[in-house]
């Protein structure tokens, strides 16, 4: 889920340049494609729902949108405009900038038919019910009755390791857990739908962590308070999850009370479920709760306020002036950057020292059994040099992966500032 959009400034007084007075778009009415609009106090978010582009407006600049996509011709909307907040316009600017945005087409271009309603919508409305949610509270108190009764059942750390072959628990873990993930995301989609914003499933990085994300962009077009379900959703389901789990584990014990084969999965995949509702509270990461907090406290892209606050402090620091302009940046994120920096660098340093204080002494483990499962005899040989092979490469995987989509998106950014290519010579 992405943060709000990014803030525009308000419609620029004319200039010299272009005088309110002058018509340079205003020979007739402008084309625009389908637009939502969506009010927030003195602000207004608008952008398109087909493309998951937006942009927040002071109230006068979206009025004066509105009254262009009405139909009004641009000078005369910079009339109005001027009639109404008594300051007139850069009216040839301020189209501009809308055609920048995207907000523009071709007049020639036939409109874009209305979007088609989103599929699932009927099936997030029944999940998200009030039966929905009885069902819910009750599949979660039925757990926490069984926990109450055998607390051995808790998920802890030990239920991680229900085999001694560790390539073994690590691909259990990541084919059982893969479906785990598209039920929290599964449950974001349903969470938007219900509200009919579209959703699509992509892959991400979070610093050396990859991620399966759902992007619900126009989730920014809905009052305030109804996103809150769809940010938590995912957090929701991973709870029912570890409910399941857990009342299949309970189910499934021997006689005795050992847990069978079934039941030592399920607690394993029932531990790494709460490290993931955990995870979510790793705000610097922009997980789900990162989105929750932003939406609370009314921000509008916290994130890249805060990264570019912490480079303008990293360059005074070395006695250069800062990269970027704090008037640039929203009024609300740059009150809350200021102690958020602190908070994300804090993040980042500790998760950064993790890494590398844990990989080395578990690659070199991983790595002196393979040359002792070389060196040594005996039948089980190579099993379990292939045990110790698999385990090595699927603990790096997620590394490699990861730099390899930081590689994409590095290559991504630098296409991005290149500009096109130059005309030929005369």
């Amino acid at each position: 889920m992405p943060d709000r959009p990014a803030t525009a400034p308000p419609p620029g007084p004319a200039s010299d340049d272009h005088p309110a007075s002058e018509q340079p778009h205003g020979a007739s009415p402008l084309a625009f494609h389908p637009l939502v609009f969506q009010s927030e106090g003195d602000e207004v978010t608008v952008g398109r729902l087909d493309e998951g582009t937006f942009v927040v407006l002071p109230a006068d600049g979206a009025a004066l949108l509105r009254r262009l996509v009405d139909g009004a011709e641009p000078a005369e909307a910079a009339r109005w405009y001027a009639r109404s907040y008594g300051e007139t316009v850069d009216i040839a600017e301020f189209v501009t900038d809308l055609g920048e945005l995207g907000f523009l087409r071709d007049p020639d271009q036939a409109p874009a038919p209305p979007p088609a309603p989103v599929r699932w919508q009927r099936l997030g409305r029944a999940v998200f019910s009030p039966v929905g949610a009885a069902l819910y509270l009750a599949l979660l108190a039925g757990s926490v009755v069984v926990l109450a009764r055998s607390p051995e059942l808790v998920p802890g750390y030990r239920h991680l390791f229900f085999t001694p072959y560790l390539s073994v628990l690590v691909i259990v873990m990541f084919v059982a857990q893969a479906p785990l993930i598209l039920v929290h995301e599964a449950a974001h989609a349903l969470a938007g739908r219900r509200l009919g914003l579209p959703s699509r499933l992509s892959v991400g990085r979070r610093l050396y962590f990859v991620v399966v994300q759902t992007e619900l962009d126009g989730l920014v077009t809905v009052d305030r308070r109804r996103r809150i379900l769809p940010m938590l959703a995912g957090v929701l389901a991973d709870l029912g999850v570890l409910a399941v789990l857990t009342l299949v584990a309970a189910g499934t014990r021997h006689s005795d009370g050992a847990l069978s084969a079934a039941g030592g999965v399920a607690l394993g995949l029932a531990y790494s479920t709460v490290l993931r509702v955990i995870w979510q509270a790793l705000f610097f990461l922009r997980t789900d709760g990162y989105y929750l907090v932003v939406t609370v406290l009314g921000c509008v892209d916290l994130h890249t306020t805060a990264k570019q606050l912490l480079a303008d402090r990293w360059a005074r620091l070395r006695g250069r002036p800062a990269p970027y302009d704090p008037e640039g940046w929203h009024p609300r994120d740059r009150a809350v950057a200021r102690w958020y920096s602190v908070l994300m660098a804090l993040g980042y340093a500790t998760a950064l020292a993790t890494l590398a204080v844990n990989l080395p002494p578990i690659v070199t483990r991983a790595s002196r059994s393979v040359l002792d499962q070389l060196s040594a005899g005996g039948g089980h040989r190579w099993a379990g040099l292939a045990d110790s092979i698999v385990f090595l490469f699927l603990t790096v995987g997620e590394l490699a992966v990861s730099t390899a989509l930081y590689l994409r998106e590095r290559r991504a950014r630098r296409a991005a500032a290149v500009p096109d290519a130059l005309p030929a010579a005369p």
